[in-house]
């Protein structure tokens, strides 16, 4: 009797990301294993129409939904799938792609959908802060006001993000906050605080370079107030994969932790900024979401030295001059 073949749904977001999406069905047509998948692809209309469609997926026990886009897109699919046997694929079209590069998926089209040809899946974690879930990075503070400033940029990409990061974070104030965890209570005069499942918020700045989505834990790193001379190096050393060698830097894992701020205001997950009060709560969901990987492992090559000229550059142009 011939082996029925795994069904995969295609979700692309037309106005999402940094790449055009043209040809994207011959691609499919092209690339993918025609002997062990059938496959179509829906685009959506709307902000959340895509999480509406992977729900669809799952309960008609789609195998694989590939998330087309950016990384807003890939989170309103996974959130759809976790705790389901649908598993998530992405194909890569965003400016940071943080959870692609953290399940080292190559970063162009033909490349990920050779990756889904292999069908190698796992298990990871995914988080929850206040009710949304993530499955990279969450925070408070300044990441979470740099997100609102990437979100109203005009234009996408690394340099826009540095420069939102290099300008505003000269004139950002730090807060205090309480954070709560299985140790005790801990406070912090900090410039932010991220919970991070996976290593990087994309872009290969790698703000928890030790973090695994397979430990049921969050790494959280809680960077303290810096000066301006200071700043330069941080940044550096979250595209070097060294900040936690930096003394700015406090780091501790947990399972939930609870944070309470001075004054309410935006947070992020996965990049994307929204309102929250005074308290914010995070806690892991272990290995509730499966995901296509990269079976070499090999993680994405982006070259520390290209980084680090990049940064100088822009360090010389908006802090020395």
């Amino acid at each position: 009797m011939q082996k029925s073949k795994a069904q995969i749904v295609f979700i692309v977001n037309p106005i999402s990301g940094t790449r055009s999406k043209e040809g994207f069905e011959q691609l499919v047509s092209d690339t993918l294993d025609a002997a062990k998948y059938d496959w179509r692809i829906v685009k959506t209309a709307y902000a959340g129409h895509a999480s509406v469609i992977a729900a669809q997926c799952v309960s008609e026990h789609v195998d694989i939904c590939v998330a087309v886009g950016g990384d807003g897109t890939v989170n309103e699919v996974a959130r759809a799938l976790v705790m389901s046997p649908t598993a998530l694929g992405i194909v890569p079209c965003g400016s940071g792609n943080g959870l692609a590069r953290h399940l080292c998926l190559p970063m162009d089209m033909k490349g990920a959908l050779e990756m889904i040809n292999l069908g190698r899946i796992e298990q990871f974690d995914y988080g929850i802060i206040n009710d949304q879930p993530f499955f990279c990075t969450c925070g408070v503070g300044f990441d979470a006001f740099v997100s609102l400033k990437f979100a109203e940029a005009g234009k996408r990409g690394l340099v826009t993000y540095v420069e939102n990061v290099l300008k505003e974070g000269l004139k950002y104030k730090p807060e205090t906050y309480v954070i709560e965890d299985e140790t005790g209570t801990h406070h912090y005069k900090a410039f932010l605080i991220t919970c991070a499942n996976a290593a990087q918020y994309g872009n290969n700045a790698y703000i928890a370079p030790g973090a695994s989505m397979q430990d049921g834990l969050m790494d959280v790193i809680v960077m303290e107030p810096f000066n301006v001379m200071e700043a330069p190096k941080l940044a550096m050393d979250l595209f070097a994969k060294t900040l936690n060698s930096n003394s700015s830097i406090k780091t501790f894992q947990a399972r939930r932790v609870h944070i309470r701020r001075e004054t309410p205001g935006p947070v992020h997950f996965d990049g994307d900024p929204i309102e929250m009060g005074l308290d914010i709560n995070v806690e892991m969901r272990p290995l509730g979401l499966l995901a296509v990987v990269n079976p070499e492992a090999i993680e994405d090559k982006a070259s520390p030295n290209k980084m680090v000229n990049a940064l100088s550059s822009l360090v010389n142009k908006i802090i020395i001059k």
